[in-house]
Formats: C-alpha cells, structure tokens, sequence
C-alpha cells in the first residue's frame, strides 16, 4: 500500500526527495521493490555475520570499550548537520572514521549498530529498507573506507601524519560518493527514479557533502593521532631512537 500511494507522487517530488541530503541516503519503505529488499538484505545479514565472527576471533574484548565509544560519537555526530548550498543539509556518516579505528570488521558493526538505532528509534529511515541502508552507508562506506584509507596511507607515508591526513581525506570523501551513487542504484532498479536524474541528483549533493565528511573525519582522526595514536586500527610504528643503551651495574 506504501509503495501505490508513493508512485502517486509526480516526478518532481522525487526530485525533491533525493536532493534533500538528510533524507536521501538514508532510504524510506515504500521506495524500493521487493527484489532489491531482498538483495541487500541478504548481502548485509551475510556481512553482519561475518563481521561478528571476524571481530570475535580478532579483537575478543579488548575493542569493545572503544566500539562503544566510536558508535556514541558517531551517533551524537550524525546529528549534527551543516549547510551546503541550495538551503539543504549533510552530515557525517562516519563509515571511514570507524574503520580507522577499529578496523572495517569491528568498524562495520558499529555502524550496524548506529542505523539500527536511527531507523527503529528515530525513523531514519524505513524498516523494510534497513538492509540497503545498512549496505550503502555501513558496510560500503566502512569496509571501502578502511581498504582504500589503508592503501592511500601505506602508499604516502603509513608512520606519518600527512599520511593518514592524506588517506583520511580521500577515502571519507569517496565512501559518501561510492554509497549516493549505490543508493542511486537501488532506487532506479527498484523503478521508483530513472538512473539518470537518480546518479544526477545524488553524485552532485554528494560530492559536497564528501568534503563535509572529509573535513570532520580528519579532523577526528588528526586529534586522535596526536593525543592517543595506539588507538588507531593500524597505529604508527614508532622508531627506535636509541640503537644501543648501556646495562647499567649495580
């Protein structure tokens, strides 16, 4: 019944809902078929249980003060929006800065955590399309976030700061771009926008928002490195300054 009453609307009213940048990544029921529901619930309960067992073996109890940590500040950032132009708004998704930290396996499951809560509590978004959700946001944006931070990081300098800057940057920005764009997928394999307006309409909010994303999220990650850098996934190695020290006598 959600889905009649929401192809009632005309053209222009989607194009008014897939510009609103605080609505359009996080997908309401009514707006994708069954097929895609399916799919990608599917491919997020998969993840989620991989996720678990990876970061059961992996972390055991040590992360998880830190994971509760991460999902409160991402959960309390995710709030907060800032404007870009066209009288519309964005805000953090936070997928990169989770990975950083924690991994994409610890990382993924905190985000898991961060849109069930929004949907179930505060109807950010629908029920039904809590799994694209979940997909796009958590599971793209972290486990692409965290693979492409790692790489760009590694390859600029993995022990620096203008390193992890560099990463930060480019994979947050490129996680918000990469998920609007699968979003965009959904909804015109679902028939509810052509892909042309969809891919139009989320790539060119998105690209802003990417910069919003990236600007937090190194922000975060800078004060981290600087004030507590063992709590990175992939912490700087430090270098050993003294090469030999003499045994003391007693």
């Amino acid at each position: 019944m959600a889905t009649v009453a929401f192809r009632g609307i005309s053209s222009l009213g989607w194009l008014y809902w897939i510009t609103q940048p605080q609505l359009a990544m996080h997908i309401p029921d009514g707006f994708l078929n069954l097929p895609v529901i399916l799919v990608t619930w599917i491919i997020a309960i998969g993840l989620i249980a991989l996720a678990l067992g990876r970061a059961q073996a992996e972390y055991q109890e040590r992360a998880v003060p830190l994971m509760g940590v991460c999902a409160a500040f991402i959960f309390a950032a995710q709030m907060i929006n800032f404007p870009i132009p066209g009288g519309t708004s964005g805000h953090l998704l936070g997928g990169t800065l989770a990975g950083a930290l924690l991994g994409p396996w610890a990382g993924s499951l905190v985000m898991v955590v961060v849109f069930i809560v929004q949907g179930v509590v505060f109807q950010d978004g629908g029920l039904t399309a809590l799994g694209a959700n979940i997909f796009n946001m958590g599971l793209i944006g972290t486990f692409g976030g965290y693979y492409l931070y790692r790489t760009v990081r590694f390859a600029v300098g993995r022990d620096t700061l203008r390193g992890m800057v560099v990463a930060t940057a480019i994979a947050a920005w490129t996680s918000v771009v990469v998920a609007a764009v699968m979003c965009a997928l959904e909804l015109a394999l679902s028939g509810t926008i052509t892909l042309v307006v969809a891919l139009t309409a989320m790539a060119s909010w998105h690209v802003l928002i990417g910069i919003g994303e990236a600007l937090i999220t190194v922000i975060s990650l800078s004060f981290i490195w600087r004030t507590r850098p063992d709590l990175f996934y992939d912490p700087p190695q430090k270098k050993n300054l003294s090469v030999s020290r003499p045994l003391s006598r007693y």
